[in-house]
């Protein structure tokens, strides 16, 4: 039995959604709300103690963090090999991956806490709201949620994110005019992390990130968008963030 615990088919959530659809792997999908608090829940605590999503259950095993989740999900399971045989390819892969992890997508994070996660929740009873804080289990979590669901990102904090964000969208767009995927000539866990981070780029930093400017980053989003893989997990989306996706259609 293999069962998947997420969100929307995004960042976290979408990669190792997005790993299982490329390899044909099918797998019990159990909804989490994250606008909801469902992941601090007594019923998804017993599945992972710090109340972070995703997480996967394969048989005894439960697994957390998406990335390596990923890496697990090619290694175990029967399907399309995710990570080139190329030693060199692989490395860029990894190499990639860290920089969208450690590096690009906290700063995308943080800008989409402040103008959507925290808007979505905002109207919301304040006690409620502080009761929900105090049920997360990790204090970095229940620090950001703070600031999302209070507006209280700072000016500063704001603006280093958006600097990082235009640094890294200029290093990936640099990147794929010299190669057509992540890791080179081989689509892999690399293109799933990169996409889910930055599937909405053209939205979120349209200033930064459209045909005119980086025209390599949005044939590469084109072309992962156009996988049927990313067709079908898409669609198991529930809110209008998932919809965005389909600003990737082509012009005919």
């Amino acid at each position: 039995m293999l069962t998947l615990y997420h969100w929307e088919p995004n960042a976290n959530s979408g990669k190792p959604m997005l790993a299982l659809a490329e390899k044909g792997v099918e797998y019990q999908s159990h909804y989490l709300d994250l606008l909801n608090f469902d992941q601090h829940k007594p019923d998804y605590l017993r599945i992972n103690p710090d109340g972070t999503i995703p997480a996967l259950v394969h048989g005894d095993r439960i697994l957390t963090e998406s990335t390596p989740m990923m890496e697990y999900i090619d290694e175990t399971f029967e399907g399309p090999p995710l990570r080139p045989a190329d030693p060199k390819e692989r490395w860029r892969m990894r190499w990639w991956m860290r920089f969208f992890d450690s590096y690009f997508a906290p700063s995308l994070s943080m800008i989409g806490w402040s103008v959507f996660v925290g808007p979505a929740v905002r109207s919301r009873d304040r006690a409620e709201l502080e009761a929900a804080i105090e049920r997360i289990p990790l204090e970095s979590r229940r620090v950001a949620w703070r600031k999302a669901m209070f507006n209280q990102f700072s000016e500063a904090e704001l603006a280093e994110s958006r600097r990082r964000a235009a640094f890294g969208t200029a290093a990936l767009e640099r990147h794929l005019a010299a190669h057509p995927w992540i890791a080179g000539d081989t689509f892999s866990l690399g293109d799933i992390n990169g996409f889910n981070l930055g599937y909405a780029l053209p939205l979120s930093q349209p200033d930064r990130c459209n045909d005119e400017r980086t025209p390599h980053i949005m044939e590469w989003l084109r072309k992962i968008y156009e996988r049927p893989a990313t067709q079908a997990t898409w669609a198991k989306g529930r809110t209008q963030m998932a919809s965005r996706v389909t600003m990737l259609k082509r012009k005919s």
